[in-house]
């Protein structure tokens, strides 16, 4: 497999937002994501939009899809649905408590505190919590505390 474009990772999730400008702000400063790209469109709508996170990337756009698709991309905000996510992005942090203070202080409405699971001597042990963004996505922020056996064995 041939390496993804600079400035890309290998698999790049987007996620919707009703109010994209905002929403990025707030990644921004609740998640410590950083601004790769922003297109705007007719009156300041976010297109498209691209947030690192360490090798991680992130893409950020208006629910709706841009109008001059023949068929919108059907993107939704989970706010717009009823509080229904159809997935969760899972983030490797450095220190989950850390983060987890921040992204409470930012507003975050946090679902799970941060709590160590250990998988056993075969497998690992992470230190996670999960937050719900001011739109209702669900996010994971995870700490690797210790590695298992290599996989494959």
């Amino acid at each position: 497999m041939k390496k993804p474009p600079d400035g890309w990772a290998q698999v790049c999730p987007a996620v919707f937002y009703d109010d994209a400008s905002t929403a990025i702000d707030w990644l921004c400063r609740a998640f410590g994501f950083e601004v790769q790209l922003k297109i705007e469109g007719e009156g300041g709508r976010i297109e498209h939009s691209e947030l690192r996170f360490g090798e991680g990337l992130v893409c950020v756009s208006q629910s709706g899809g841009s109008s001059e698709r023949k068929t919108p991309v059907p993107g939704r905000s989970p706010r717009s649905v009823g509080g229904t996510n159809t997935q969760m992005l899972a983030i490797f942090v450095d220190d989950a408590d850390a983060h987890c203070a921040r992204a409470r202080a930012a507003g975050g409405k946090i679902h799970e505190e941060p709590t160590t699971s250990d998988y056993g001597d075969d497998y690992w042990s992470d230190r996670t919590y999960r937050v719900e963004d001011p739109e209702g996505h669900h996010w994971w922020f995870m700490q690797r505390i210790r590695s298992g056996a290599p996989r494959g064995r």
